[in-house]
């Protein structure tokens, strides 16, 4: 049929979609002046980067990757450990999680600094919300199907976000409300260490500080394994140090990076020669050699605990996936490359979707310095699994838990704290309104006053937009704030009104009462000095990207209540969407399209062309 679109073979419906989804119509790529077959190509390379950097990739660089790989697996697997504990689950399946995972996202991820793997603040956000719906004690085996669904659903939230480029909603949780809930739970994780760090066998199950503290404290006489504090405090102060000489000295980098895994043999070893194990000493116990992943039959596909999980997951998505983003941001920026955040949604999801299937908890971004590297502690990981877990058994709690209080003592970042109370109070208002919520509460309840006061500060910055006064730079035909600029001088008999936000029903009332104020403040200033009476009001709207029904009946209101009081509305540079809707209502005939200007100069010089004796007829 004349006319008619050809129809598509598979390859070419197959390279259109990934075009769409990952290309962008980028013009670096010149996607649509390739062939089809490029086209595939460039499809499979988009979706799996390792096609594209494993070409590149040369032999003498795995001895370096290889060392790193073996360097990271030191500090993953101890830490890995303590992160099950947080979650309320055996060992194995944050072990899993550091095995299965990272192959996956090594295949797809597009930043080079970030890998994944279980977490402190997702694992322990994860334990919490979980335990909430079900006993991990009680019923063990039902808190690992929901833990796993949780996990699905987390992986089914990443690559949904990731998909339909919904990744916008991760930034509702600005930097200062991530730095405040990050705090929190560092302190909240650290504090449920103390159980681990003093061999504290009655131990609340709430997370709060002050639940937490009288549980330290009111066991202090009964309650403390002096043989474990000693353990525990020798084995802190030894990492903390490493950790230290890590920070100043980058070239020793690897002793703060093995030094966990170093003291989990010496503690481990101590404690099977002594038998200290015997009186009182909490150690790990057994583990479970081998791999045996296979969760496909374990997650909650019917009844009410499917919508437990998804709600779980769904929260646990959306904060791994802050985490990654923040990561993977951080260290693009310090090496001056761009990662693409719908990419890096996509891998996360459909890893943490076959996490699910494999016995995973939820993993999400950890710093990394090539896929290479997080492919070789993945089998190291897998290595451990089928031989070295027995080892375990005998590594007491103590050191478990000094190693993941080390580990998150760096989430405390109190030079940003600092910064964000000198630069904005209402950022530190969300950063101190996730803290207390974490440390007073929970993380799901820090997590929400993050969430909402974030929202509530776009809100309030909506309805309440920047209005500022102009004023004329002397010797030049420039117009700025007379607040920033004490130089720039008011013009007789013209009030300049700058409005910097778009005008929706939710702020025009405000906009409008705000440039009333302005202009009787104004005319009691001029009657005070002897000055001209205000003639003229210039919006300036250049930094009015739209408006809508409200805003225009709202500047129609404005129109009629100057003109009682003989006053001129002009409009300076509206934008074309703006133009155009007040096109639309009939607005430009209103005010007429005289007093439509192009710049602040233009209209000031109309309005002193203007003979004053006309302006009070």
């Amino acid at each position: 049929m004349v006319g008619a679109a050809p129809k598509k073979n598979l390859i070419e419906e197959f390279a259109c979609r990934f075009r769409e989804t990952f290309f962008h119509d980028d013009p670096l790529y010149h996607y649509k002046d390739q062939p089809k077959r490029k086209q595939f190509w460039l499809g499979l390379q988009s979706l799996f980067p390792i096609l594209e950097w494993g070409s590149q990739y040369k032999l003498k660089m795995f001895k370096g990757d290889l060392i790193a790989g073996l360097t990271i697996a030191s500090l993953c697997i101890p830490q890995d450990i303590g992160y099950a504990k947080l979650a309320n689950v055996p060992p194995n399946y944050a072990l899993y999680a550091s095995f299965v995972t990272p192959l996956i996202y090594a295949t797809m991820g597009s930043s080079r600094d970030i890998a994944i793997g279980p977490v402190a603040v997702v694992s322990l956000l994860l334990g919490e919300l979980l335990k909430n719906e079900i006993n991990p004690k009680k019923y063990p085996n039902e808190y690992l199907q929901l833990a796993f669904t949780a996990t699905f659903f987390a992986g089914i939230t990443q690559a949904a976000l990731g998909f339909l480029r919904l990744g916008f909603l991760v930034d509702f949780l600005s930097h200062a409300a991530v730095v405040g809930f990050m705090a929190g739970a560092a302190i909240t994780i650290g504090l449920q260490q103390l159980k681990g760090l003093f061999g504290i066998s009655k131990f609340t199950t709430q997370t709060d500080i002050v639940s937490v503290m009288q549980s330290v404290f009111g066991n202090v006489r009964h309650g403390w394994n002096w043989q474990t504090v000693v353990i525990g405090i020798i084995f802190l102060a030894f990492l903390l140090t490493t950790k230290y000489i890590g920070s100043k000295k980058k070239k020793l980098f690897w002793i703060a990076a093995i030094a966990p895994l170093i003291s989990v043999v010496i503690s481990t070893f101590c404690v099977y020669i002594t038998g200290v194990d015997k009186h009182g000493v909490k150690i790990v116990g057994k583990l479970d050699k081998g791999v045996n992943p296979s969760s496909l039959n374990k997650i909650y596909w019917s009844g009410p605990q499917l919508i437990n999980g998804a709600k779980i997951g769904v929260v646990a998505g959306l904060v791994g996936l802050s985490e990654a983003i923040a990561i993977g941001r951080t260290f693009a920026t310090l090496k001056n490359y761009q990662i693409d955040g719908n990419k890096e949604m996509m891998a996360l999801g459909v890893a943490n979707i076959a996490g699910s299937f494999t016995s995973c908890i939820v993993a999400t971004g950890i710093y990394q310095k090539r896929s290479t590297i997080y492919i070789v502690m993945a089998m190291v990981t897998l290595l451990t699994l089928l031989v070295i877990t027995p080892l375990f058994k005998y590594t007491p709690n103590a050191v478990i838990s000094a190693i993941i209080i080390s580990a998150v003592a760096g989430l405390i970042d109190i030079p940003a704290a600092i910064r964000i109370w000198k630069v904005d109070k209402l950022d530190f208002l969300a950063l101190m309104g996730a803290f207390i919520g974490v440390i007073f509460k929970s993380v799901e309840i820090g997590l929400l006053i993050a969430v909402a006061i974030s929202v509530a500060k776009i809100i309030f910055q909506v309805m309440r937009p920047r209005i500022s006064l102009l004023g004329n730079l002397p010797r030049t035909n420039l117009y700025r704030n007379i607040e920033q600029y004490p130089d720039a001088v008011r013009v007789p008999g013209v009030l300049i009104v700058r409005v910097d936000s778009a005008i929706y029903f939710s702020n025009s009332n405000y906009i409008k009462e705000r440039a009333l104020r302005y202009l009787r403040d104004e005319e009691d200033l001029n009657k005070e000095h002897g000055l001209p009476r205000i003639e003229h009001l210039i919006f300036e709207m250049s930094a009015v990207t739209d408006i809508d029904t409200t805003g225009i009946h709202i500047l129609e209101e404005l129109l009629k209540v100057l003109e009682k009081f003989y006053i001129q509305l002009e409009l300076v540079n509206p934008g074309p969407t703006v133009i155009d809707k007040l096109l639309a209502a009939n607005y430009i005939e209103l005010i007429g399209q005289e007093h439509i200007f192009l710049t602040v100069g233009d209209a000031v010089a109309y309005c002193a062309s203007k003979p004053k004796d006309t302006q009070n007829a």
